[in-house]
């Protein structure tokens, strides 16, 4: 997907674990599909239970008979640069675990540079559950208001006076005009560019007076898990900060139909403004993704469409 991506395969993986943590020499190690487009995962899962206990640093997990997940960077890098993004990840994580409403990973482990994969990596607790991708929730009332329900949790964790600082989507929507103005251009040919040009220059002026609050920030429906048609877990959890509350109303558009969706705002009680900022979010979001990722990840370039015509269609 991405110019110069690092070659991740499972005898690589095997070798890197059976190395660095012997203990799970005996697990079985397949990679798991994903759309995602940050990380190369792979499953690891111990075949019998034991009181066994590894421990690194401030991790504690159980050894044989758990099931992880091992989240190799795909993007070339500076190794020191990415332990420190993989160790502040890791802290998002652990605090992301102790305040939502349904499973989220667990850190538990930083694996070290090895032969043949130059940069740290990570080891989480897998969650179990389908992918809204595959899961047939786009109507789901009851999933929606789950999904409100894990957005409220965040937002009533006290901040403690953190402001967002990063320069991803998170602050203020016309940070994003350059970055609009290229995927609009790009995507000539692939979607009505100008009737989106249209809506873009009214959302980017949505006003703004709440403060920044908890937020996963990347609410994709790969991210959302689903059993029984109803949230089973909230997972890549590395981008939770604070930030604009709206950046949490991806789902409405990405995933929800009208009907879910008008659910899904009820439950949240956002008023206009918070709902056409969530919008401009969702649109920065989707117009980077649709054409660059039309040939080496159609589900993302493909949902960033489906975004992008909910909002034309709503607007």
């Amino acid at each position: 997907m991405h110019a110069n991506q690092l070659e991740i395969t499972p005898n690589l993986v095997e070798h890197l674990i059976r190395t660095q943590f012997p203990s799970w020499s005996g697990y079985e190690i397949r990679p798991v599909p994903s759309h995602g487009t940050v990380n190369a995962l792979f499953r690891i899962e111990g075949s019998a239970p034991s009181d066994e206990v590894w421990t690194s640093g401030r991790e504690q997990t159980p050894s044989p008979g758990s099931t992880f997940v091992a989240r190799f960077p795909l993007q070339p890098g500076d190794p020191v640069q990415v332990r420190r993004e993989l160790e502040d990840e890791m802290g998002a994580a652990r605090r992301l675990h102790a305040i939502s409403p349904y499973p989220t990973p667990r850190p538990i482990a930083l694996g070290e540079p090895g032969d043949g994969y130059p940069l740290p990596w990570a080891v989480y607790t897998w969650l179990d559950g389908t992918t809204a991708y595959d899961a047939d929730v786009a109507g789901s009332v009851g999933f929606a208001e789950d999904l409100a329900r894990f957005v409220l949790a965040l937002r009533a964790e006290p901040t403690e006076g953190r402001v967002f600082t990063g320069s991803w989507r998170g602050g203020v929507l016309t940070s994003q005009d350059e970055y609009v103005a290229d995927g609009l251009e790009r995507s000539r040919g692939m979607i009505d560019v100008d009737a989106l040009a249209r809506l873009w220059s009214v959302l980017r002026e949505t006003p703004r007076t709440e403060p920044d609050v908890w937020t996963h920030r990347d609410l994709m429906p790969g991210n959302l898990l689903a059993a029984d048609g109803w949230l089973a877990g909230v997972i890549d959890v590395g981008t939770f900060t604070v930030s604009d509350p709206a950046m949490d109303l991806q789902p409405a558009w990405n995933l929800l139909d009208p009907t879910a969706r008008a659910a899904f705002r009820t439950a949240l009680g956002s008023d206009d403004a918070e709902w056409a900022r969530g919008m401009g979010w969702s649109f920065a979001q989707a117009i980077g993704c649709l054409w660059y990722y039309v040939e080496t990840n159609p589900v993302m370039s493909r949902t960033a469409h489906h975004t992008l015509t909910a909002l034309l269609t709503v607007s």
